[in-house]
């Protein structure tokens, strides 16, 4: 029997969760081909990554909703294929029995540490009733404000963070939440025997930034001004409606403008809430440029695209690629891994650069 892999995801039910378990079932049983998945190009043949039909997936949420009928409603907004969730229930099913109850809840009585226990007795114990040889935590929950002081009480993402390591699990924080960026978690990030890698997942406009940004500083253009806005509904829109997830959240895209060109350029980017807009969003930008002698130009791009189906196979792709490296030895951020991240551990920020960081890793692995 070969070995089994868990993805243990954090905000199980969510629309990014849900869209992961469906892929993964329908890659398993040959239903559709696995576009948008690096990990299944030729460069990665060789890397022995776990399976796609070895993956057995948990998690924590706070919701109630039965993945079975969270797929039908995706399916129903036109985000998974129709017809795919009743095919397979039997699949999304077996995953829904494995999610555990998240929190802490508004009124939950148990301190930092009884959390961080549970959380990862949670862990322990589906690792070890499913017979895994290991488990990969992956934060894929809402977005949250950054804590205003380190003093302040360990934020929801922290706390899973914290029992990711506690129970030797490798960790990716596809969120732009705190998550091991915890100055009170410093320490035990430095010191653990497991591989990790965040943070936030780059889908869409920043995606489009890593490359335009590197075009502009090898032509030697002279970018005056990038301001960008972005329109998207579901939990995500929800979420950054929050003035402070939505600064968490920039931070990341302004990240590779500043590392890039050397220095920020003006302008902002809005997120606005449009809950019509389900788990489909608009990202527009406009970029404000001199060339020679002054001359003033202008760049402007649209980005129309299903967040979900761009975060599922980038999901999956870094809870292989973590598998592969815990199974080899690697501890600490992973070199190579900036690739999915706007605001990543290690490496550098366009994506050119990025990539080939990765094909390094492929060969490391």
């Amino acid at each position: 029997m070969k070995p089994r892999t868990g993805i243990w995801l954090i905000g199980a039910r969510g629309s990014v969760a849900t869209t992961a378990v469906t892929g993964a079932a329908a890659l398993t049983a040959g239903l559709h081909p696995p576009t948008g998945m690096v990990t299944e190009t030729p460069p990665f043949a060789d890397t022995a990554l776990p399976p796609l039909d070895s993956l057995v997936f948990g998690g924590h949420d706070t919701t109630s909703c039965p993945l079975p009928k969270r797929a039908e409603a995706l399916a129903e907004g036109g985000v998974l294929p129709y017809g795919l969730p009743a095919a397979l229930h039997t699949e999304l099913a077996a995953a829904d029995a494995a999610i555990r109850p998240g929190g802490p809840g508004p009124d939950d009585p148990r301190t930092e540490e009884e959390l961080t226990a549970a959380f990862a007795a949670d862990l322990t114990a589906f690792t070890r009733e499913h017979g895994l040889a290991r488990t990969v935590v992956v934060n894929v929950a809402s977005t949250e404000a950054a804590p205003a002081s380190p003093d302040d009480p360990l934020p929801p993402s922290s706390l899973y963070a914290a029992a990711a390591l506690r129970a030797g699990c490798p960790y990716v924080n596809f969120t732009p939440s705190t998550g091991l960026h915890h100055p009170r978690l410093a320490e035990a990030a430095r010191t653990a025997d497991v591989p990790y890698a965040g943070r936030d997942g780059k889908t869409g406009q920043t995606l489009l930034r890593s490359v335009l940004a590197p075009m502009f500083a090898e032509r030697a253009l002279a970018v005056r001004a990038w301001s960008g806005t972005n329109l998207l509904g579901g939990g995500d829109g929800a979420a950054l409606a929050d003035p402070g997830a939505a600064a968490a959240k920039n931070a990341g895209k302004e990240r590779v403008l500043a590392d890039t060109l050397g220095e920020l350029p003006a302008g902002d980017v809005h997120i606005d809430d449009v809950p019509a807009l389900g788990d489909w969003k608009t990202a527009w930008d406009h970029i404000a440029f001199d060339g020679f002698l002054g001359s003033r130009m202008v760049l402007q791009t649209i980005w129309q695209g299903c967040d979900s189906a761009l975060a599922a196979p980038l999901v999956l792709d870094l809870a292989r690629l973590l598998a592969r490296a815990h199974e080899v030895g690697l501890t600490g951020p992973v070199d190579g891994l900036g690739f999915y991240f706007k605001d990543p551990d290690t490496g550098p920020s366009a994506l050119p650069d990025q990539w080939h960081a990765l094909l390094a890793l492929a060969g490391r692995l």
